[in-house]
């Protein structure tokens, strides 16, 4: 038990069970105790690695993708550059150092951060002093300027609360937490009166037998309408990366990491990683909703091949000694392989009707 168990206990023990989206944002994003807003998580020290930690290509195949597509929006200055989720600043530190090659590509930019925690926020300044490029940093996307835009996140939705619909005997229930007996443990029960079970995809709602577990994603989708929207009225494009199933499904995926090791997501809050598969499906239809064109879901391993990662892998391994000969293509197998990232994460592009197509989709 710490501090946030005690917090939360204290909620649930004032007004009953929470939901699971309410513990997922305790545990990530309590101001004071949350895993996001008092730790930096990343690396190989941390509790777990992200692309842009495994290798540079990642960032600066991002970087000369955003060049590109920069320039198939007719070069618009100013441009607003957002990245959600920046984590060290690793990605966009890499991506701007490839997109300088484009002169004025950096003379156009207006960078935006979109990060809540301190900690993570003077990581990423220090990280993006070379870019000679300082970003204005926001606590949600509704703050960013007017103006056409490209946005890029990394395994940003995976994070974001999640909401569990249980299939029950009499129909569907809230999955919520509470706590057990004796007070020292949460654990899970279900919602005294029936929950919406609209939410539950049509072709699933009434073929799950009892037992059955449906994930829904109300803040993602929140956060995809608003950039949808965004996208189509003052143009631009968005690109996503995180890791999930591109159909609808049945059955639990929020998970807890510590130390690079799966672990209880009940125990140590704030202590521990949360997060959850992504239903891209879900997040396509709101963008369409909003007037989006959606291209994708693509995997990440045919992304990365598309816009010429092997290609900069090998003009790396030419210059390398045997030892980072070895170190490049163990990460670029990692970032690409079936087994590793290269089919769990998926890329989805949102772009304006009548857009065309940018590069990696065709």
């Amino acid at each position: 038990m710490n501090a946030l168990f005690d917090i939360i206990k204290a909620e649930i023990e004032a007004d009953g069970p929470i939901t699971v989206a309410r513990y997922m944002e305790l545990a990530l994003a309590h101001p004071e105790h949350g895993y996001y807003q008092k730790q930096d998580p990343f690396g190989e020290d941390g509790d777990f690695v992200t692309a842009p930690e495994i290798s540079q290509m990642f960032g600066e195949i991002l970087g000369l993708w955003m060049a590109v597509v920069w320039q198939g929006m007719g070069e618009p200055d100013p441009l607003n550059l957002v990245e959600l989720g920046p984590g060290r600043g690793t990605l966009m530190a890499d991506a701007l150092r490839a997109a300088h090659a484009l002169e004025d590509f950096d003379d156009a930019v207006r960078m935006w951060m979109i990060e809540t925690s301190p900690a993570l926020r003077e990581k990423q300044k220090e990280m993006l002093k070379p870019a000679m490029l300082m970003p204005a940093w926001r606590d949600s996307f509704e703050e960013v300027g007017p103006g056409p835009l490209i946005v890029i996140a990394n395994e940003f939705f995976d994070a974001l609360p999640i909401q569990q619909i249980a299939r029950a005997d009499d129909g569907w229930r809230e999955r919520l937490i509470g706590m057990n007996d004796e007070g020292d443990k949460f654990e899970y029960t279900l919602s005294e009166d029936l929950a919406d079970s609209s939410v539950v995809p049509e072709e699933l709602r009434n073929s799950t037998p009892p037992g059955s577990i449906f994930e829904y994603q109300p803040a993602s989708q929140a956060i995809m309408r608003q950039i949808s929207e965004r996208v189509v009225k003052e143009g631009g494009v968005a690109l996503f990366i995180d890791y999930g199933h591109i159909e609808h499904g049945i059955g639990e995926t929020l998970q807890a990491v510590k130390d690079h090791k799966f672990t209880d997501v009940l125990k140590n809050p704030g202590d521990v990683d949360l997060t959850a598969h992504v239903d891209f499906l879900q997040l396509t239809k709101v963008a369409e909703e909003a007037g989006a064109t959606v291209l994708g879901p693509v995997p990440q391993g045919a992304f990365l091949e598309r816009l010429g990662l092997g290609q900069r892998a090998n003009a790396l391994m030419m210059n390398g000694n045997e030892d980072q000969v070895a170190e490049i293509d163990a990460a670029y197998k990692r970032l690409t392989d079936a087994e590793e990232m290269g089919t769990l994460f998926k890329v989805i592009a949102i772009v304006p009707p009548g857009f065309g197509v940018p590069p990696w989709a065709e």
